[in-house]
């Protein structure tokens, strides 16, 4: 090979660098490696040349001496340089994986290397500088293998350092010290903070970082209450307190250190459970909890000690956990790591069950999980269940399946399935316990456990809980009940499903009846469809037992129903009917049963032994339907809107589709049979979509018939008149037709005569049976969008019938080659001409199936079909055709999702070739470079860039196209046309989201969807060059000395893409990409005659300055503002400026949170430079924008300055110049402008603040002590809070509210500290003022302030003032609140006003002052009113509270119950909780009689039952979607078992006189008459009323079931009578 060794880097090193000499190149090496002598190599060659050499060389011994370092640092040049060249997101991941190995071989190479190396490896040399601006710019790399790259890179780098300082103190180094204090600095969203900071403790210890800063563990756990932050967070607390731990005991004899270290890991985890908010504690149990366990299991007995002490105490609310659940969350995630058994602390009494009770039906949803958490996890999954677990679990069913939560539920279904699952395995292990427990090894555990009463026990456990859970199927449950029900049914029936070999403990078989059947089936009739798909699957399950009890005459009746709702004119009905048909299909008879009465021709299929009963059934089903659809079609072509009326046919398709996909397509046996079906359906859908598609096609789909107005008046005429006013637009054959109407629209002449033309029209038509019905254009649209998207899908599932290794000649598959082909050429026809979104969405979801299927085929030409029909969609874009029917409206329309579905379909782990050419062929049409092209070809360009770039399953292939499509967006703003400005605004809107991610909050400053100056540019860098150039064009189009106004389009853009980077302090050092030069241009565009823009331009300065350059920057641009005596003075200009003040000094001390001596003196040479400008806050700068902008500059100051524990003596001039301005306020002399003159209003609201300010300050210094000099040097403001309350501009009022209402809470909050406790005399005497402000403010937002105000004050303090201030004594004020919760319009009013007034109330009784029965009776009203079903939520909330707060008061008795065995409680188990009182109430009180009768007629319900049944007959087809009721939450049959659960109590301790027998006995008349009136309603509902008169069904078995119970307790109570009267005779 190639000697010396030492010469080998030498060559490698000129190979990279491209100083390659001719003259002593080895033979061998030219003849094989000649190529890259000669030739420039690209840069995928030079990166793996690297590579070859990192891993082929020998670095460990030094061998290659100092040619072999030179060469190590060459490599690592040549890297860095790609870096920045290599976007592609496989080339980025080598690249990084490359320089992992680099910093691997450096770490060898210094084990023995020569000094000069040590040098250039140092951490603060150039390379390993260069390197760290890689990792700081690549530790949020969207791709996982990158950014674990990046973290083993700076891992490494630190570890180089340290070995280039062996024997030196890692603890003073300057490198480590600097690299802490600017990691510690970045704020907490940037996630690769936690990674490096892990680093780092692993390097320099837990202990040294935490003598920084003691609070560290405390704000990483703040920052948990975000998701996306949460496992990065988790794992740096992690290595930190696993690291403290290893130094304690490393350092101690002792575990003297436990207490220290609980402090610092433990406490605060506590704290955050208790009081944390519900995303914080979740994130923190989920992902740090089970960590510190693991790394300190004993710490677990400190948790359950402290926690249990308050647990009683401090039981949480419907907000927080509280103690209780922070118990229930540390014993679940300790059970379920292995950490404790639950028998073990329940049995010692450390957690008792009733604890756990209270824990189950916790108001707070995560407690009741983790109660049940604790009950279902367990680290073993054959643990037995004890009896007592069981009981819990009953108890928790009992009361949570109607959770509103949907994540609550799914965690609910989640652990009752773990379970089961337990006792399925445990079972198992007790089977073979019993079958060997004669063994003696097994005599020991025989005699500790019975495993057949265990057995026994599981049997009757889950008899009782599927019991329970068909209860809970009830009529009128809710969808939540429903839905988590049907799921944990569900996960029983496949649990315990019968296995060969296996005895199962239960099956779920053995409790179906028919009853239960035809409640499963009945929740197909359910709103929801998830409700349908979870009760369908369970019916599968169970078939052979359900169909078993199922008569014959019930399945015809079933099958009957599905056919009716097929043909639906509501589009949820034909889902019903889908999913019906599809269970019905694996019914062995059903052909025998249904199907014969159905079909004229004989069906039946030869008996096939082979053959699966699904299939024939299907087949036969898919015959009928499609029979049906084709005699609809028929009738369709002579009148869609009869059709659209009578028998819209996408139900019918929609029904065939499904019954195909329950089929295994790739298993069928009846293959001639099936090609010939595959066929009519295609012939079929071509046929539908020829009758429906002129609509969804036409230009304006969704009005061909105006709609709403007076049916039965129009006629024929007008509506033929209408059609042929859309005619000329498009050519729909139909419309010929209207015709046919003249036939059925029969109105009298003379009513036409005075009828005048209504701008919308209604068509009314009689269908088969001369029914009346009336056709609007939502009912054709829907029929028509539908029916397109029903083919869609249908023949998207008939293409999944073509066999992978299908030919371009004949197939022996289901469907042939030429059909698919056809296929495709329909769907490229609808998605690129249809205009209506449903249609060419839903054609879209077809298509894709079709492109997956033909991307899985071995045939070549049919995988190239894709290719082809990209190829020549583009040409026909491209080409401008004049006769192209491509839609250039509606955002394209279809073109961007066809284009997707191909591009989608590429296979992923190939080249993406297609992905390439296509983004290159509309880039350049998206950003032409002739102007004279033609428009339309790149209005559709930016269009489908839009589409792509939204769409996520091109994933990180997309990105490298990412800085094109910005260039692309920002050149189409500028151009003269309106449709490519359009496009481009949208295409700008998606790259944003996909460079910055999608928005989470409202707030439109959010760091979280912000990167660094330098990430962006490093990933972007052809942005940097174009967003500079253009920066600098719209920078000179605005610095016009004349005043005119200059407008640059692309302005608003640039500044929104600058204005989403920010600074990093590791901004800066070792980067190519300065952000300097953006600066002076960004500064420029603050002179913008455009408000927002300037506003923009502040934003967008912060991140181009870094943090040490804040102070000059800001000095530099208070400078530039002129004097008041300047000759020319542009106020644009002027307020631009103040903004990027405002912006940067805003920042930089967000920034600066460790009070340093630097950030003292920058501070101090700003206040200095600002009072130098201050006349632009006075008077005599004429503009109130920039006296208001300069002015909230200061306010900031003063904040900030009033933080100081000492002020410095230098600051005391500037509160001397608050003052000033305030004295010299329009605030202070009188308002001589009106409202209107511009910015009056910001300058107010500005000025305000800073009075605010300066009050809050002086009021903390006031209270110091008074030796303090400061309270003398700093005097009050010349305003006082009365009298900024007696402004006549309500903008002020309204801040000075706010601020006296914060003041108020923290006081009330006990949540302010001494300094502050000076806000005090702030508010002291306010109480005549706000009262005389309640009677006289108009403005609403201040009257609301006011009430929440006096809401908040201590009653004893405001009510002697009312007499002297509003002449009003207690109860008038009493009755002037009732009356504004009477009158007024705002719900936030009405519920402040009811809650101070409910106080007053309060107030007013508790010192025994008299209230008139009049004004309490109205009290009470009003009460009730609020608690009403049509209130709003706010107004709900507010009563609650009213009622909670009101109840200790006015409920005292001396017999009264107020102790409940649970307190903090869900809805169910309050109601039950209420009625089991009231119940006990009336049985203490001795009036079980009088109350027996009233409780009997709140079970029986209202008696509006007849009005109920007939109004909802008037209503039923009003509307086209209305599903009727959609209950969600209220169960009416739930309070009637709860209450009839205490009220058999209750008359089991009762003895009824005669008197009350005669009331019983016209209470049972009536319940009696009720019976017959529902007995009757049912009777005259249809066959299977559960599917075609839900609603109604519904209502009548509701009331039905009220009657029973009522009936029942009724004869008890006369059973009971006659018993009593037998024995008393005896």
């Amino acid at each position: 090979m190639y000697g010396p060794p030492e010469e080998l880097p030498s060559l490698v090193s000129d190979l990279l660098l491209g100083s390659m000499k001719h003259t002593g190149i080895p033979a061998w090496f030219v003849s094989n490696c000649g190529i890259l002598c000669t030739e420039e190599l690209s840069d995928s060659v030079l990166l793996f040349l690297c590579h070859g050499a990192l891993a082929m060389l020998e670095w460990k011994k030094g061998s290659m001496g100092e040619n072999g370092e030179k060469l190590l640092l060459d490599i690592a040049s040549v890297l860095l340089s790609l870096s920045s060249e290599l976007k592609e997101s496989s080339m980025a991941t080598s690249l990084s994986r490359i320089l992992a190995i680099w910093t691997n071989s450096a770490l060898d190479a210094l084990v023995s290397c020569s000094p000069n190396l040590k040098i250039s490896l140092n951490g603060n040399s150039d390379i390993i500088g260069k390197l760290l601006g890689y990792v700081y710019t690549h530790w949020e790399h969207p791709l996982d293998a990158v950014r674990h790259q990046t973290k083993l890179i700076f891992k490494n780098l630190l570890q180089i350092h340290r070995t280039t300082i062996t024997g030196s103190d890692e603890k003073s180094d300057l490198f480590f010290a600097g690299l802490t204090k600017s990691l510690l600095s970045l704020e907490w969203h940037v996630k690769g903070k936690y990674a490096s900071l892990g680093c780092l403790v692993e390097c320099l210890g837990t202990e040294n970082i935490l003598q920084l800063d003691r609070t560290i563990p405390v704000q990483i756990l703040d920052v948990m209450n975000d998701q996306s932050l949460a496992p990065y967070a988790s794992d740096l607390l992690e290595t930190m307190f696993v690291n403290h731990k290893v130094h304690f005991t490393s350092s101690f004899q002792e575990r003297t250190w436990i207490d220290q270290w609980h402090d610092t890991w433990v406490s605060p985890l506590l704290l955050i459970l208790c009081e944390g908010n519900h995303d914080q504690t979740t994130y923190v149990i989920d992902y740090y909890l089970p960590k510190l366990l693991k790394c300190s299991p004993d710490s677990l007995s400190y948790m359950i000690k402290i926690l249990q002490a308050s647990a009683d105490a401090n039981l949480g609310s419907r907000s927080t956990r509280g103690a209780l659940g922070a118990l229930m969350a540390c014993l679940r995630t300790a059970r379920a790591h292995g950490h404790l058994e639950l028998s073990n602390i329940m049995s010692s009494g450390l957690v008792s069950s009733e604890c756990v009770k209270q824990g189950l039906v916790h108001q707070h949803n995560q407690v009741c999980i983790d109660a049940l958490g604790l009950l279902c996890e367990t680290h073993r999954s054959t643990e037995i269940v004890s009896m007592e677990e069981m009981q819990l679990i009953q108890f928790s069913i009992t009361y949570n399946l109607n959770s509103q939560s949907p994540s609550v539920r799914q965690q609910m279904c989640s652990l009752l399935r773990k379970l089961f699952c337990r006792i399925q395995e445990s079972s198992q292990v007790l089977y073979k316990l019993e079958q060997n427990k004669t063994k003696q090894e097994l005599l020991e555990d025989s005699t500790k456990w019975d495993p057949v009463g265990i057995l026994q026990q599981y049997k009757v456990f889950m008899s009782s809980v599927c019991d329970r859970l068909f209860e809970a199927l009830f009529p009128g449950s809710s969808h939540a009940t429903r839905f988590s029900t049907l799921t944990i049914l569900g996960s029983i029936a496949e649990i315990f499903s019968v296995q060969k070999g296996q005895t199962q403990v239960f099956q779920l078989t053995q409790e179906i009846n028919s009853t239960r059947v035809q409640t499963l089936i009945q929740c197909f009739a359910s709103t929801f469809e998830e409700v349908k798909v979870l009760a369908f699957e369970l019916l599968i399950k169970l078939r052979d037992v359900a169909f078993n009890l199922q008569d014959s005459e019930n399945l015809e009746l079933l099958f009957q129903a599905a056919m009716d709702l097929s043909t639906s004119t509501k589009p949820y009905d034909c889902v019903t009917a889908s999913y019906l048909l599809n269970f019905l299909v694996h019914h062995e008879e059903l052909q025998r049963i249904c199907l014969g009465k159905w079909v004229e021709h004989n069906f039946q299929i030869d008996e096939d032994q082979s053959t699966s009963t699904v299939e024939k059934n299907t087949l036969a089903v898919i015959k009928l339907l499609l029979a049906n659809v084709e005699e609809e079609i028929f009738q369709a072509k002579k009148s869609l809107l009869q059709a659209a009326a009578s028998f819209p046919m996408y139900g019918r398709v929609h029904c065939i589709t499904g019954a195909l996909q329950q089929l295994p397509l790739n298993n069928l046996t009846l293959i001639t049979e099936w090609k010939q079906m595959v066929a009519r359906l295609i012939l079929m859908s071509y046929k539908l979509s020829g009758v429906v598609s002129p609509v969804v096609q036409s230009s304006s789909p969704e009005g061909l018939i105006p709609m709403e107005s007076d049916s039965g008046v129009e006629t024929a005429d007008r509506l033929q008149m209408i059609l042929h006013e859309i005619q000329p637009k498009d050519t729909n054959d139909y419309f010929i037709q209207a015709k046919i109407l003249k036939e059925y629209c029969k109105v009298e002449p003379e009513k036409l005569v005075d009828h005048k033309p209504t701008e919308n029209i209604c068509t009314e038509i009689r269908g088969k049976e001369r029914q009346t019905c009336d056709v609007t254009a939502q009912m054709v649209l829907v029929c028509c969008w539908r029916s397109m998207k029903e083919i869609s899908l249908l023949l998207g599932t008939l293409c999944k019938l073509l066999p992978s290794q299908a030919a371009s000649e004949s197939s022996d598959g289901l469907i042939t080659v030429e059909q698919v082909n056809n296929i495709g050429d329909y769907f490229k026809h609808h998605l690129l001409q249809s205009r209506h979104r449903g249609a060419f969405e839903l054609a879209y979801a077809g298509f894709v199936q079709l492109t997956e299927t033909l991307s899985r085929c071995n045939s070549e030409s049919l995988r190239r079909m894709p290719e082809q029909w990209l190829c020549h969609v583009l040409g026909e874009i491209k080409s401008c055709d004049p006769s192209s029917k491509l839609c250039t409206t509606r955002r394209s329309a279809g073109i961007p999702f066809y284009i997707q579905a191909l591009l989608a379909s590429e296979p992923k782990k190939g080249k993406a070739d297609l992905l390439k050419m296509t983004m290159k062929e509309l880039i350049s049409l998206a950003a032409p470079l002739n102007e004279s092209s033609s428009i339309i070809p790149q209005v559709h360009a930016l269009n489908i860039l839009r589409a792509l770039f939204r769409d996520t399953r091109l994933g990180e292939n997309i990105m490298p196209y990412v800085a094109d499509g910005v260039q692309a967006a920002i050149l189409g703003f500028m151009s003269p046309v309106w449709a490519v400005r359009n496009s481009s605004t949208l295409l700008f809107s998606a790259l944003i989201t996909r460079i910055f991610g999608v928005k989470r909050g409202k707030d439109e400053n959010s760091k979280k969807n912000r990167m660094t100056g330098r990430e962006f540019f490093s990933r972007f860098p052809s942005l940097y060059p174009f967003l500079l150039k253009e920066l600098e064009i719209v920078a000179n189009a605005l610095d016009s000395e004349t005043e005119e106004l200059k407008l640059h389009p692309s302005l608003f853009l640039l500044l929104l893409i600058l204005g989403k980077l920010y600074p990093s302090p590791m901004d800066g050092t070792y980067s190519a990409l300065s952000m300097a030069p953006f600066v002076p241009f960004i500064i420029r565009c603050g002179h913008s005659p455009v408000y927002r823009s300037r506003d923009m331009s502040g934003r967008a300065l912060v991140p181009f300055v870094m943090v040490n350059e804040v102070p000059q920057t800001v000095l530099s641009l208070l400078k530039g503002l002129p004097d008041c005596t300047s000759p020319c003075i542009r106020q644009n200009a002027i307020h631009g400026t103040l903004l990027q003040v405002f912006h940067l000094l805003q920042s930089y001390l967000e920034s600066k949170q460790h009070i340093n001596s630097d950030f003292q003196e920058g501070l101090s040479d700003i206040v200095t430079c600002v009072g130098t400008k201050l006349w632009l806050a006075k008077r005599p700068n004429p503009c109130l924008v920039t006296r208001a902008a300069y002015i909230d500059v200061l306010v900031m100051l003063s904040t900030r300055l009033g933080k100081f524990q000492r002020p410095g003596t230098q600051l005391f001039g500037f509160w001397e110049e608050m003052n000033t301005i305030i004295s010299g306020s329009e605030l202070m002399t009188g308002i001589l402008y009106s409202s209107a003159v511009p910015g009056l209003t910001q300058y107010l609201q500005s000025i305000t603040k800073l009075v605010i300010s300066v009050l809050s300050v002086t009021a903390g210094l006031g209270i110091q002590s008074s030796s303090s000099p400061f309270a003398e040097k700093i005097a009050k403001p010349s305003l006082s809070v009365v009298s900024l309350l007696h402004c006549e501009f309500h903008e002020v009022r309204l801040l000075v509210l706010e601020a006296v209402l914060l003041w108020l809470k923290q006081i009330n909050s006990k949540q302010i500290t001494e300094k502050e406790r000076g806000v005090l005399c702030l508010l002291a005497d306010l109480e005549d003022t706000l009262l005389t402000i309640a009677l006289k403010e108009k403005n609403l937002q201040c009257f609301c302030k006011v009430l929440e105000i006096l809401y908040n004050m201590d009653l004893r303090s405001v009510l002697p003032k009312t007499e002297c201030s509003i002449k009003m004594d207690p109860n008038e004020l009493l009755s002037w609140s009732l009356n504004v919760v009477d009158i007024s319009n705002s719900t936030e009013i009405r519920s402040i006003a009811l809650k101070f007034a409910s106080k007053l109330v309060v107030h007013l009784l508790q010192n025994h002052q008299q209230i008139s029965e009049e004004v309490l009776k109205k009290w009470v009203q009003l009460i009730v009113c609020s608690c009403g079903d049509e209130q709003q939520t706010e107004m709900l909330l507010s009563a609650a509270e009213v009622l909670k707060s009101i109840t200790s008061f006015f409920l005292i008795n001396e017999k009264l119950i107020l102790e409940f065995a649970f307190r903090i409680v869900n809805a169910p188990m309050a109601l039950d909780l209420a009625f089991g009182i009231l119940c006990e109430l009336l049985q203490l009180w001795g009036e079980i009689r009088a109350g027996i009768p009233i409780l009997l007629e709140w079970l029986l319900g209202d008696n509006e039952l007849k009005r109920d049944v007939e109004t909802s007959a008037l209503e039923e087809d009003d509307y086209l979607f209305d599903k009727g009721e959609v209950n969600f939450w209220a169960e009416k049959l739930t309070n009637v078992k709860q209450l009839s659960k205490h009220l058999l109590q209750l008359i089991s301790m009762t003895h009824l006189t005669s008197a009350d027998q005669v009331e019983l006995h016209q209470l049972s008349r009536t319940v009696l008459e009720q019976a017959q009136l529902v007995a009757h309603l049912l009777k005259m509902l249809p066959p299977t009323p559960e599917f075609s008169k839900t609603v109604e069904f519904t209502r009548l078995a509701i009331q039905n079931e009220r009657i029973s119970i009522c009936l029942k307790i009724l004869h008890l109570l006369k059973s009971d009578d006659i018993c009593k009267n037998k024995n008393l005779e005896k």
